[in-house]
């Protein structure tokens, strides 16, 4: 099912929708519940939140403020986006941003915690959280806020976005540590960090790959078509087939594991005989784009 969500335009969007559900849920009924807080851009948002309602007296009733200060923050990182990350993320973005937001306005947040216990909490909505946001990095979107700049040192400078989540959280949470006090920074920094590990965890693109394929096919054509379908270079050379002593090509492609499939799809239209390897978790330094959709 994943596989094919990240193939297929209109199943990647319902996984986009499902995924920013799942993140909003996550949040409103695990992480508000037990009065902690998110990292990121989210995580200011809901500080602003708090200090509106406790300072100021300001709130809607039955609504979450946060989820709409959101929105709004997110509308000036947007310009970045789209001058550095592509059009295309760009609209991914707009979708997963702007459903997100809703969904945390529109859930509601229940009087009582889900779980009493709230290291228990900080685990369930840590691992439900980091799953949702995995699956739409993967899918090649993102809830923007500081996902944007995480996206854009992914493919800049090679930084993972949950590596670089667990940085600027870190601002947050001492945030959280002078207004609030020890406990509420240290159980939303449990949250963030579980979250974080497990993005990086569901997140294919951070996932590198080397593939070899072995193949009778001398056409140039397949190599060509290797470089404009999935956009990644090949190395070829010639063997010999030790049994039957043909000649064959081998072809080693390194690419990310999001991938992979398509790199099958191509080669077998060319050539269905083709013998592949794939190797994952592969360590590559020097010129390797990420690709973010």
């Amino acid at each position: 099912m994943l596989n094919k969500a990240l193939h297929t335009s209109w199943l990647r969007f319902v996984t986009l929708l499902a995924s920013s559900f799942l993140g909003a849920f996550a949040i409103n009924n695990f992480v508000v519940p037990q009065g902690l807080y998110n990292g990121g851009l989210l995580g200011i948002c809901q500080l602003i939140r708090t200090l509106l309602s406790e300072q100021l007296g300001f709130s809607v009733s039955g609504i979450d403020l946060a989820g709409a200060l959101y929105l709004l923050a997110n509308v000036p990182l947007l310009v970045l986006a789209w001058k550095t990350l592509g059009h295309t993320f760009v609209g991914k973005l707009i979708v997963c941003t702007v459903s997100n937001s809703v969904f945390m306005v529109l859930l509601p947040v229940p009087p009582q915690p889900l779980i009493e216990d709230v290291l228990t909490s900080c685990l369930v909505g840590g691992l439900l959280n980091g799953f949702a946001n995995g699956l739409i990095l993967t899918c090649g979107g993102s809830l923007g806020g500081m996902d944007i700049l995480g996206m854009y040192l992914s493919k800049k400078r090679g930084f993972t976005v949950g590596r670089f989540a667990i940085l600027y959280n870190a601002v947050v949470y001492a945030l959280c540590l002078v207004l609030f006090n020890a406990n509420t920074a240290i159980y939303s920094a449990i949250f963030s960090v579980v979250s974080s590990v497990f993005v990086d965890r569901i997140h294919q693109q951070n996932i590198t790959a080397q593939a070899l394929i072995i193949t009778k096919n001398h056409d140039p054509e397949l190599p060509r078509r290797i470089i404009n379908e999935v956009g990644r270079g090949v190395t070829a050379w010639e063997g010999e087939g030790a049994y039957t002593g043909d000649g064959v090509r081998v072809l080693c492609i390194c690419l990310s594991k999001y991938e992979i499939e398509q790199l099958q799809q191509t080669v077998r239209r060319m050539d269905p005989n083709a013998f592949i390897t794939v190797q994952e978790g592969v360590h590559v330094s020097g010129n390797f784009p990420r690709h973010l959709s």
